[in-house]
């Protein structure tokens, strides 16, 4: 891969994301159509009403396919007819709350779903770089002050945090069993890099989802009503959500020319950006009167749900140290973004182009940001 122009390696490359009618989705397809990607989809339908990827016509330019993760049949189809080079796993089933109320249907989208993508990947010769995304609550929470680094414990508290370290150790014995170098060379195929992202909590315009606190301000702010904040104190490491598919798209392009790459990274923000909800909510409140003129309040209230976890951060030296990567966006300027999408929504706007709009900065950004960075760096999206 050149290291000075990530986007145009995607030009042409055929690319499968699973769960991309989701919030994270939605937001890769469009930046891999901007790159000329041959995208293909796979995923049920887009999981909340409204939802990002109807609302900016995602299916548009892309083969978007209808199918079930826990369709080991269906995927094998789709991977045969399809041919993919690069695969990129996100199709889960995220809520933590949600976990609680249906468990084994989390594990059977978490882990299952993990095993058929991979036993798919292990019969398609073409596949070159698998990157499968997890997240921050992989690991086992010891309610510490200072971030998670990798090669920390995987136990997750809750069904869904617990199904995600699950996935962590399917993918690893995959590697392990099929996809090392003498596997490679005793078979006679190409190499398979296969990586796994842990991602901290990623907001933005366009989630719709349930039980997060950037779409009940939303909501709130939409009914005119205070916003619900059930733990003020919980420490988060929320980040802009390109900052994780950025750098997905950046892995997946670089293991695929270098197989030595692959491995488990942690993405999130600064020290500085690791926010306790109370006071994400504060810059929301703050950053919505700013733009739109209307004051909104919030107040805490606990509603007697399932363990959360208090305090969780991630350290990033691997990724930084591997690629020269930093993040782009701090959560303030996250923020006014998060605020523009959701007033151009609310006012019944021009949603898809406010999203190419918002990925465009992103990636001016990202190119300022990575320009004076170490030789091998992350490169550019150009």
């Amino acid at each position: 891969m050149s290291q000075n122009n990530i986007f145009s390696w995607y030009k042409n490359k055929r690319v499968l994301i699973t769960g991309h009618t989701g919030f994270k989705g939605s937001w890769m397809c469009a930046l891999l159509k901007q790159a000329g990607a041959e995208v293909t989809g796979y995923a049920l339908e887009a999981p909340t009403s409204p939802s990002l990827f109807d609302l900016c016509h995602t299916a548009e330019g892309m083969h978007s396919i209808r199918g079930d993760i826990r369709d080991l049949d269906r995927l094998l189809e789709v991977y045969r007819d399809v041919q993919p080079e690069i695969v990129i796993h996100m199709a889960a089933q995220p809520i933590v709350r949600e976990s609680y109320k249906n468990p084994v249907y989390t594990y059977e989208v978490n882990v299952m779903g993990t095993v058929n993508l991979l036993e798919c990947v292990r019969q398609t010769d073409s596949v070159r770089s698998v990157v499968n995304v997890t997240t921050d609550k992989v690991y086992k929470n010891r309610e510490w002050e200072w971030g998670y680094r990798e090669n920390e414990e995987l136990n997750g508290y809750d069904p869904y945090s617990n199904s995600k370290s699950c996935s962590e150790l399917v993918t690893d014995s995959y590697k392990n069993a099929f996809f090392s170098a003498a596997d490679t060379a005793k078979t006679g195929t190409g190499h398979k890099a296969v990586s796994t992202v842990r991602a901290g909590n990623v907001i933005g315009g366009g989630d719709f989802a349930v039980d997060r606190i950037i779409p009940d301000c939303i909501r709130a702010a939409e009914k005119g009503e205070n916003i619900i904040v059930r733990n003020p104190y919980s420490v988060r490491p929320y980040q802009h959500v390109l900052e994780p598919i950025a750098v997905y798209l950046m892995l997946a392009a670089s293991q695929y020319e270098d197989g030595s790459l692959a491995g488990s990274y942690n993405v999130g923000p600064e020290e500085a950006d690791c926010y306790t909800t109370g006071r994400l909510v504060d810059l929301f409140c703050k950053t919505w009167q700013e733009e739109t003129g209307r004051a909104i309040a919030w107040k805490s209230q606990y509603d007697g749900g399932p363990h959360e976890a208090n305090f969780l951060k991630l350290d990033c030296s691997k990724l930084k140290k591997t690629f020269h990567w930093k993040p782009v966006w701090n959560l303030e300027q996250t923020m006014r973004r998060i605020v523009e999408w959701s007033g151009c929504y609310l006012r019944g706007g021009d949603v898809k182009t406010c999203m190419e709009a918002q990925t465009q900065a992103y990636i001016r950004d990202w190119n300022h940001t990575m320009q004076d960075t170490a030789p091998g760096a992350a490169g550019r999206f150009e």
